[in-house]
């Protein structure tokens, strides 16, 4: 069973993120939503970790949220508005969120 992973919360004040990429499967997806727009950052032990996922998980970002933190969305990540949000919520078998 596939299942999205959503992250709000920074990767610099907890280890949140790192927890959910030991637990993602193969077919799973992550978006980062919020504070968690930062694990992107260039040079950061966090964006270096997602590059290293399995090609098969799909990385996903919400846009507005990446925008308003001045990063952009690195080649691997695609950015999505609100409704893609909604829509991609409905390709996976399960939603979790890291609250």
């Amino acid at each position: 069973m596939a299942t999205l992973h959503i992250l709000s919360h920074s990767p610099f004040s907890d280890s949140r993120l790192t927890s959910c990429l030991h637990l993602l499967g193969a077919h799973d997806g992550l978006l980062l939503t919020g504070d968690a727009a930062y694990a992107v950052q260039p040079g950061t032990v966090q964006l270096q970790a997602l590059t290293l996922i399995s090609e098969r998980v799909k990385l996903y970002a919400l846009d507005e949220d990446l925008q308003a933190r001045g990063l952009s969305a690195p080649p691997r990540l695609e950015a999505l508005d609100y409704p893609a949000f909604v829509e991609l919520c409905t390709r996976y078998d399960k939603v979790n969120s890291w609250l």
